[in-house]
């Protein structure tokens, strides 16, 4: 009995001491990991702690674990705060976990205030999220930006038009521009307003009487195209369209009425060919005609003598009469001879 007790004793002694020893592993690996996510973190704290950023280390470690990248979401509320602009470090998050630009969206929200600008975070968000530039469009706010019409990106240099005496104009302008934040995401871009401004150049060149006003007084052309407000949903305001060149193309109103006045020498021709091919037709018709009463009058007098001698054998025709009419051919046929021919006019053959 006592020996039983004493074994029982040391197995209780036994296991506290292995319990010890897990609680003991366990609270090490415990402060462990405690002391790695301090020297991990203690940085970026430290910082945002004397920038009045307000990010704990417990939110450090939601970044960690969120697979945020921590140092981003510092930096840009760091900057943010010292701009004494209001932003929460969820937004900054949020717009991180969505793909987003963290970096770029707090600089252009400290460009536009800055510049007086009127943009906030969940404007600036959803720009870059649309895949925009958001700080380029704010700089672009700030300076003007130029933009070639045509675009010479397209091997075109020029603008060509008609004016309505019949000379090209060649024109090229230079917009001026400046975005427009609140249609940015889905408004228009630049290949808009190149579109719109060459249409409305060519639109005022071809309204024009003359080439020479429009060389006279190339500002119209601009003056034109702004009052038709080509900056209608588009990402851009337009400042200003100067023309920047004017040129002399070639005479297309002489170049038309050349070719109208070739097109109209081959429609006579066929017309004269066709009329020429009709009269041919018909001269070969009337020769044909010819030939046959020339049959049928020669059919006639091959009936001549029949007739006579059915005459002759009625007593309708005496031998006297029969006599005297061969008199007469005989005479007829002398003057023929006389006068130079042989055969009257109605017995030559048709050649």
């Amino acid at each position: 009995m006592h020996s039983d007790l004493l074994t029982l004793t040391a197995s209780f002694l036994a296991a506290d001491i292995d319990l010890g020893m897990v609680a003991l592993v366990v609270g090490l690996l415990i402060v462990f990991v405690l002391v790695v996510i301090f020297l991990k973190f203690f940085k970026l704290w430290i910082q945002s702690y004397f920038s009045n950023a307000n990010i704990s280390l417990f939110e450090l470690v939601g970044m960690w674990l969120r697979k945020v990248n921590a140092n981003v979401i510092v930096q840009s509320k760091i900057a943010l705060v010292q701009a004494n602009l209001p932003c929460e470090t969820k937004d900054l998050e949020a717009h991180y976990l969505a793909g987003g630009n963290v970096e770029p969206v707090a600089r252009a929200l400290i460009a536009a205030d800055r510049a007086r600008i009127q943009l906030d975070f969940k404007t600036a968000a959803g720009i870059d999220l649309a895949g925009r530039d958001v700080l380029d469009a704010i700089q672009t706010s700030v300076i003007p930006k130029v933009i070639d019409c045509p675009d010479p990106r397209k091997d075109k240099r020029e603008v060509a038009a008609v004016a309505r005496d019949g000379i090209q104009v060649l024109a090229r302008a230079r917009v001026t521009v400046r975005t427009n934040l609140e249609q940015l995401v889905g408004g228009a871009q630049e290949e808009t307003i190149i579109a719109r401004v060459g249409e409305g150049i060519v639109s005022t060149i071809g309204s024009s009487e003359t080439h020479m006003a429009v060389l006279e007084n190339p500002d119209r052309i601009s003056k034109a195209v702004l009052s038709k407000a080509l900056e209608a949903s588009t990402a851009f305001s337009i400042l200003s369209i100067d023309i920047a060149d004017v040129d002399i193309g070639q005479n297309i109103g002489a170049r038309l009425q050349a070719d109208q006045a070739e097109a109209d020498k081959r429609v006579a021709q066929a017309n004269a060919e066709k009329r020429r091919a009709l009269a041919v037709a018909l001269e070969q018709e009337n020769r044909a005609s010819v030939v046959a009463n020339e049959a049928l009058v020669k059919l006639a007098e091959a009936d001549v003598p029949k007739a006579l001698a059915q005459a002759l054998r009625e007593g309708n025709l005496g031998v006297m009469d029969y006599l005297n009419l061969k008199n007469i051919e005989a005479d007829t046929d002398m003057r023929r001879s006389l006068g130079g021919g042989t055969q009257s006019d109605t017995d030559k053959p048709i050649e």
